[in-house]
């Protein structure tokens, strides 16, 4: 089994889209084919020993598209090729249209004098009185016309005849019916008139030997390739993520190769090399900083607007913006695994994804082309039957083939994907898949991990207590210096909220660390205790002073470490994983959208109950063991459909079987695998984000299913004659191509107004 990703180009619509998937599909050999008309891609699974690749190449190249391997720097071809495709549309809507304006006068002019029994043109000159003459001319105009636009009936036939019919195969079938009637008046004015054959058809035929619709063919022609034209240039707005998100990454770097630096291509950057990155540059790819200060600008990848302070062994973003300070660091990923890349890489297949409710419109999209041929059919031969000319059932066959189109059903829902999935990665919320967009707007319960979810997933300094003779700096600065060599994580926050308030630290004279107690140290001459309560125990210092301030502290869920003073207490310095400054607002929201929001950790009861209070979580589910988080969420999907949201590898399996998997962008790689939505921010108002996104795309996505199918619903009852039949007028062809072609850049508009959509700040 192999597969391959390929690019197509000469899509003009959705409609041939799905022409080109179902003509690989009924190849034998091919497991699976699926077309994104967004993207312009094939993702292809096949068996080489029962069809090759060069196979796949002619059996698209037959149904009138072109495949090509995608290259190294692909965007950039694809990009060009699809503006030398719009280019190639307006050149050729152009000259269609500066021959369809004459023919157009030429033919309609002298028909309205003659119909109001106006002789405005002199006899002589008046092509209604030289029928022969008259079909000549024009049909002399219309054939460049056909020529430029043979594209739809190279493809329209083409896709009809191997059961993929088309938009084009609508378009063509029409056009080439109105045509070939014109055709056979024109020959039979030179060659048939007063014959036996001429009488008996011109008895069926009004208006008889000036009965043509070479202008009809003509303008129907030159509007589809306008609809084309504006389509194409439309959908260039709705696939601009992918765009922009390329866009961000630098096309050089400077590194340091034999003592030397050089400017290289970003391509040419291997892992291990050193990198000098300036105040204002982009960083070229992802490393660790070994060398300066500065302050970095990830906004564009996390949607954070501040800026992130790194130093000598911090993580670098490639395509992040150094701000202040020059710094060097060493690579670790490039090419195609970056993050941008892996960025890039998720929402490309977020966006070729077909969600469940495109499965319909796709069913619909496969059969309407050869159901609207027999309505088409059936509507000529009851107006035959009801005493009409064929000329008029004739009519009637070319309006209901041109209006009655599923391009606008094939435009609803992979265009609303494409833009959701990348208005989302354009906040830092990335979208794994259009099934896993729409899933997200179902959800009633969101279940969520407490450490690094719902907290930062660090100890930080919440409260000091003094009660004795030293104020809470005086405590802070002492107990800060003392924790200074230790590797605990409580007294590394200690540290970090000293330095961050005091800056410079004194250095410890002598230090101690006591195992599962806590540290002892000789500051500015003083004696330095800091500890739990099994240290103040074993140095008989009494705590009872303390005893309220430090049960209050440890129901709050937070870590009381007590400091003693030359023998005495003299304070507390409570320490606690703080949640997350926007944790609270975005559960909140969670809440007023109807959705019940459950905390699952595996701290014990009181600390997650109290963080849980905190927060505004009502329901904790508390001391589960990670191999059993999966069940606890099953369990809650008795009745609803849940999202988890977590960062650990301990939520892996609970990510998994949730409805939706949201993982924490900040957490292990393990978990962002297993989730379907990843947070690149780390934050949960982007949960709430996800979920907004979700129900505004799929609430789009219905309203351009709702107004493509009453279009059709409409319109094909309307061309059949029905207005007509009740003493209203008759849809005039040209009126209806003009009708369809504008029907899909209404959807395609209606689509855009995602792109305004506001999503809550943290």
């Amino acid at each position: 089994m192999e597969k391959a990703i390929l690019t197509v180009s000469g899509m003009s619509c959705a409609a041939c889209a799905a022409s080109v998937e179902r003509t690989i599909n009924k190849q034998e050999g091919v497991v699976q084919g699926q077309v994104n008309f967004g993207t312009e891609k094939l993702y292809v699974e096949f068996k080489p020993d029962l069809i090759s690749i060069g196979e796949i190449f002619d059996v698209v190249e037959k149904a009138g598209f072109q495949l090509h391997i995608p290259e190294k720097n692909e965007a950039e071809i694809s990009a060009k090729r699809k503006a030398d495709e719009i280019e190639n549309m307006r050149k050729t809507f152009l000259w269609s249209l500066y021959i369809t304006v004459p023919l157009f006068l030429f033919s309609m002019i002298p028909m309205i004098f003659y119909s109001l029994n106006m002789q405005v043109i002199p006899p002589e000159w008046d092509p209604m009185n030289f029928p022969h003459y008259n079909g000549l001319i024009q049909l002399i105009m219309t054939i460049p016309v056909m020529i430029l636009c043979r594209n739809i009936f190279r493809r329209g036939f083409t896709a009809f005849f191997t059961g993929a019919a088309n938009m084009d195969s609508l378009i063509a079938k029409g056009t080439m019916v109105a045509f070939l009637f014109s055709l056979y008046i024109t020959v039979e004015n030179f060659f048939l008139f007063g014959t036996a054959l001429h009488i008996a058809f011109e008895e069926m035929v009004f208006m008889g030997r000036n009965q043509f619709y070479f202008e009809t063919v003509a303008v129907i022609l030159t509007l589809i390739v306008l609809g084309k034209y504006l389509e194409a240039k439309t959908k260039g707005g709705t696939s601009t993520a992918i765009k922009k998100l390329m866009g961000l990454a630098p096309k050089t770097a400077k590194i340091i190769r034999n003592d030397e630096e050089i400017e290289i291509s970003i391509d040419d950057v291997v892992a291990g090399d050193i990198i000098v990155v300036r105040p204002g540059e982009k960083m070229p790819v992802d490393g660790i900083v070994i060398q300066g200060v500065t302050s970095v600008d990830e906004s564009m990848l996390t949607g954070e607007s501040l800026p992130v302070d790194k130093k000598a062994g911090d993580q670098i973003i490639g395509a992040s913006i150094n701000k202040n300070g020059s710094i060097k660091y060493e690579a670790t990923k490039v090419g195609k695994d970056t993050v941008l890349s892996q960025i890039v890489k998720l929402v490309e297949d977020a966006q070729n994804s077909k969600a469940p409710i495109a499965r319909f419109a796709d069913i619909i999209s496969g059969y309407f082309a050869y159901a609207v041929l027999l309505i088409a059919v059936l509507s000529g031969v009851a107006w035959l039957i009801a005493g009409y000319d064929l000329s008029f059932a004739m009519l009637i066959v070319v309006s209901v083939l041109v209006i009655a189109c599923p391009c606008a059903l094939g435009l609803a829902t992979p265009t609303a994907i494409m833009v959701g999935t990348g208005k989302g990665a354009e906040h830092g919320i990335l979208i794994k898949g259009g099934e896993s967009l729409e899933m997200a707007h179902k959800i009633k319960v969101v279940a969520l991990d407490k450490t690094g979810t719902v907290t930062e997933g660090n100890p930080h300094v919440t409260d000091i207590v003094s009660k004795g003779s030293y104020n809470e700096n005086d405590i802070l600065l002492l107990a800060s210096s003392a924790e200074k060599q230790s590797e605990h994580p409580l007294g590394e926050a200690i540290v970090n909220y000293g330095v961050k308030k005091f800056g410079h630290l004194p250095e410890a004279e002598s230090f101690n660390s006591i195992t599962g107690q806590g540290v002892e140290a000789i500051i500015l001459g003083k004696e330095v205790l800091i500890g739990n309560k099994r240290l103040m125990d074993s140095r008989e210092i009494d705590i009872t002073d303390y005893t309220a301030d430090s049960e209050r502290l440890a129901y709050e869920g937070k870590t009381p470490m007590y400091v003693a003073i030359n023998g005495l207490l003299e304070g507390i310095i409570a320490v606690a994983d703080i949640i997350k400054p926007t944790s609270a607002a975005a559960i909140s929201k969670l809440q007023s959208m109807g959705i019940e929001v459950v905390m699952i950790t595996g701290d014990n009861k009181r600390t997650a109950e109290a963080v849980a209070k905190e927060a505004g979580i009502d329901k904790v589910l508390a001391e589960v063991l990670p191999q059993d988080k999966a069940a606890a969420v099953k369990q809650l999907q008795i009745n609803n459909k849940i999202a988890m949201v977590g960062d650990g590898i301990n939520d892996a399996p609970a990510l998994v079987q949730a409805d939706i998997g949201i993982a924490i962008g900040t957490g292990t790689d393990i978990a962002i695998e297993s989730a379907e939505i990843v947070l690149i921010q780390g934050d949960l108002m982007g949960v709430v984000n996800a979920i907004k996104l979700s129900k505004r795309t799929m609430r789009n996505i219905k309203q351009n299913l709702f107004w493509a199918f009453s279009y059709n619903i409409a319109g094909i009852p309307i061309a059949a004659g029905l207005l007509y039949l009740l003493g209203g007028p008759l849809l005039n062809p040209m009126i209806a191509a003009l009708a369809m072609s504008f029907s899909s850049i209404s959807v395609l508009l209606n689509v855009l107004r995602i792109k305004r959509m506001e999503f809550d700040g943290g």
